[in-house]
């Protein structure tokens, strides 16, 4: 075989083995083999024509058409004459099917299932990537520039991985890229005439002219060696070298990426709303579950997943990390001691027509016995399966928590934790203004959370006037909860995420459930389940009892007993003031509002209000003099404006570089990168000015604690700058500034209380100003300095 032979074979060889970073994203990897054909039939096409041979361009062209022909046959041949030819139907399936791959992509977490969509992308991806790096290092003889293609292949798998190894596809990616450069070298030596065998070396055989014969060239020999040993090094340096956090080696052993992993990876479901309104509007309540309980009370609903995301258009579960089954499961959130708890256990029996990814359990749960390939999330404390795991079948046992909090518990429970708050409070700004100004129109005159969540339920329940009906539409869209609203129709879906929206305008923790109610009884003392009795509830977050169930849709399960109301009175209006709970019959030392006197009964009684306590008057004459008064009063005002001066510096500066001229610009770019640093100086995150702006960034939302959202702002600000400093053309991007400021909230929310007085008072990166008025000074004597010594000169 020919030099240029092994080369392209080396330079296919080295694009499969970067396209191996791409198998933790997509399961099964199938796709892989798929590539392989299609790239081992463009490679051929390539030696074919170089052979011939062709101009370069005929080549590429040739291999491009190849390549397309070859993607017709597989993934277009129904919408292509003779099974193979390119048609207009044949690209416009291409365009249907990417684009319900970049749906998939958003849809699924990693790994996604290798749907048509996704499987293009990715055989197509790597035929793209195959054909720049075989026109580069063999059509064009330049295998050092071909690395970058394949830089960008293992790149963009490296960044959507989570885990899974990571260590293994550099490997594979790198040693590919170092095949490549061996085989050019070896090819590019064997064009420069004999090589003589190396007689300095112990045991080589005698000199002998012309010899071309024998082991390996010494110079390829020393390039492998080379290349070994930089491999080498780039894998053990960032595992020796613990401040290159976000590198190669983060995450080994940390479990997969996703399903195909026991012990980790992460969760993230299809809604599963369309799938509970199929069953509430099945003809026959077929039976999903059978189970029985030493519970006396028969209101046990059976919790499937949490939706915890809302965006405006629908709610849905949160992508989360998942792990093995812990025994016992780890304590309730926000559960505290006080609140009265006892054990319930139960069994449970799927029926054979239900397979569902999660397991139904009763909430909290505390310990499950199960067999199967399940998982367990924490923060929705759900188990879902894996590897193709269902309930289809199944049978369980669940030991679960009955917490029985009071009124007052709930009406006196402390603020969450503001990284909790901020999260289940969020609402998008495309909700309709509509719900939260219902909601405060609904719970007008409540004093606490607890108050005007019972307002909410009990407003959905009955006194709002609304029908349930499971016809309506499920409606995910922006205005769906308006909608609702105003005809005030629909099912569990509808009361459940309208309650869930309202509370979050009110401030208080939410996020809606989905599961099944208690079912029927049987006569042998077993509960039963059917398909109709799925159920979608509203769970608020109380600090101290955690997260708590109420029940807002008519006709439908039970209302729990720390959430009826004390009066049966129906004709209530809604918007009135409840009673204080906490309030005793004692009488109050200061008169009511009834003995209270209008303006016009003061105006004709004098005595009316002659028992409240006048207000001190005092002469002019009386206290210190006017001047000791004025003196005092500078004095204390220069001291607070001295101590207030940091805190108005750190404003006036944050103001500035916020609200710079040419916002957007490349250059306010990087001013509102170096407020955000200073931000994070300011909480305590001190600055690296070695460090990336990607790095930089992922430290600030590690340290500063940032919620998923504001860790993703703080990563857009970093790709913005690096456009700014890297791109061959700086492009302006627009909202940097919002960016920045809801990142500094983010930053303020999670600190403890002492860091954000100190960051609002005495905030360190003031230090700048210092540094900057010095170098100022500096400069300024240094140039007197120079004029001084001039001058003596001048009058000569």
């Amino acid at each position: 075989m020919s030099g240029r032979g092994r080369l392209a074979i080396c330079a296919a060889l080295a694009t499969l083995a970067a396209s191996c970073a791409l198998l933790p994203l997509v399961d099964p990897a199938t796709w892989l083999l798929q590539a392989a054909l299609l790239t081992a039939v463009q490679t051929g096409v390539g030696a074919a024509t170089r052979r011939v041979p062709l101009a370069r361009p005929v080549t590429v062209l040739t291999q491009a058409v190849i390549s397309l022909l070859l993607l017709t046959v597989v993934f277009a041949r129904e919408h292509a004459p003779a099974g193979f030819l390119p048609s207009p139907a044949g690209l416009a399936h291409f365009g249907t099917l990417f684009d319900q791959g970049i749906q998939d992509v958003s849809r699924y977490a990693i790994p996604a299932p290798l749907t048509d969509g996704i499987r293009l992308m990715l055989v197509g991806g790597v035929l793209v990537i195959g054909l720049l790096v075989d026109t580069v290092a063999v059509t064009y003889r330049s295998a050092a520039p071909a690395g970058l293609p394949l830089l960008a292949l293992y790149s963009v798998a490296a960044g959507l991985s989570q885990g899974g190894a990571r260590w293994l596809w550099f490997l594979c990616a790198a040693g590919g890229y170092l095949l490549l450069l061996l085989a050019e070298g070896r090819e590019r030596l064997s064009q420069w005439g004999r090589v003589f065998a190396d007689r300095s070396r112990p045991g080589a055989a005698p000199h002998q002219p012309g010899s071309v014969g024998g082991p390996a060239m010494a110079p390829v020999r020393t390039g492998r060696r080379i290349g070994v040993l930089a491999l080498g090094i780039s894998l053990v340096v960032p595992a020796a070298l613990p401040s290159l956090s976000g590198g190669l080696l983060d995450n080994v052993g940390t479990g997969g990426g996703g399903g195909g992993n026991k012990g980790g990876g992460t969760v993230s479901a299809v809604n599963p709303v369309v799938a509970l309104k199929n069953s509430l509007n099945q003809p026959q309540n077929r039976t999903a579950l059978v189970y029985s309980t030493d519970s006396d009370e028969k209101d046990l609903y059976l919790r499937i997943v949490a939706l915890d995301k809302f965006d405006g258009a629908q709610w849905k579960p949160s992508e989360r990390r998942i792990g093995e089954i812990p025994d016992p499961l780890p304590s309730p959130r926000g559960l505290g001691p006080d609140v009265r708890t006892r054990t319930v256990s139960s069994t449970i029996q799927a029926s054979d027509a239900y397979a569902q990814d999660w397991l139904p359990m009763p909430y909290p749960a505390s310990r499950v016995q199960v067999d199967g390939k399940w998982r367990f999330e924490p923060e929705g404390r759900t188990l879902v399966g894996y590897d193709k795991q269902t309930t289809r079948g199944l049978r369980y046992s669940v030991d679960s928590l009955r917490v029985q909090p009071t009124a007052g518990q709930l009406r006196n429970a402390p603020a969450p934790p503001p990284a909790l708050k901020r999260e289940y409070t969020a609402v998008p700004d495309s909700l309709p203004a509509v719900v939260p100004k219902t909601a405060r129109k609904v719970t007008r005159g409540a004093k606490d959370d607890y108050d005007r969540a019972v307002l909410l339920q009990d407003w959905f329940a009955g006194k709002g006037g609304f029908t349930y009906d499971t016809e309506v539409a499920a409606g995910t869209g922006a205005n769906a909860i308006a909608d609702f609203l105003k005809q005030k129709e629909g099912f569990c879906v509808h009361f459940s995420f309208a309650m869930a929206s309202m509370a979050r305008t009110l401030g208080i923790p939410a996020r809606v459930a989905v599961g099944f109610t208690p079912g029927t009884a049987r006569g042998d003392g077993k509960m039963e389940v059917g398909f109709q009795d799925a159920h979608a509830w509203p769970e608020l977050y109380f600090e101290g009892v955690g997260w708590t169930r109420f029940e807002p849709t008519p006709t439908r399960g039970t209302t729990p007993p720390y959430a009826q109301p004390d009066s049966p009175d129906t004709d209530q209006n809604p918007s009135e003031e409840l009673p204080d709970r906490s309030q005793d019959d004692q009488p109050s030392a200061g008169p009511s509002p009834s003995e209270e006197c209008s303006a016009q009964e003061k105006q004709s009684d004098p005595e009316c209000g002659a028992a409240a306590p006048l207000p001190r008057s005092g002469s002019p004459d009386e206290g210190p003099p006017l001047g000791t008064i004025a003196a005092f009063g500078s004095a204390g005002l220069a001291v607070l404006g001295l101590l207030l001066l940091p805190m108005l510096l750190r404003t006036r500066r944050r103001s500035r570089r916020l609200r710079a001229p040419g916002a957007g610009s490349p250059e306010a770019v990087l001013v509102a990168w170096q407020e955000l640093i200073d931000t994070g100086w300011d909480y305590g995150i001190l600055p690296e000015d070695s460090a990336t702006p990607r790095t930089a960034a992922a430290r600030l939302a590690r340290i500063g604690q940032l919620g998923p959202d504001d860790a993703e702002a703080v990563q857009r600000v970093a790709l913005a700058v690096e456009q700014v400093l890297y791109a061959p053309v700086p492009r302006a991007t627009a909202g940097i500034a919002d960016e920045v400021h809801r990142i500094r909230a983010g930053l303020r929310a999670a600190a403890p209380r002492t860091v954000r007085i100190r960051a609002l008072l005495l905030p360190p990166s003031t230090a700048r100003l210092l540094w900057s008025a010095s170098r100022r000074i500096r400069a300024l004597r240094a140039r007197w300095t120079r004029a001084l010594s001039r001058r003596p000169r001048l009058a000569k």
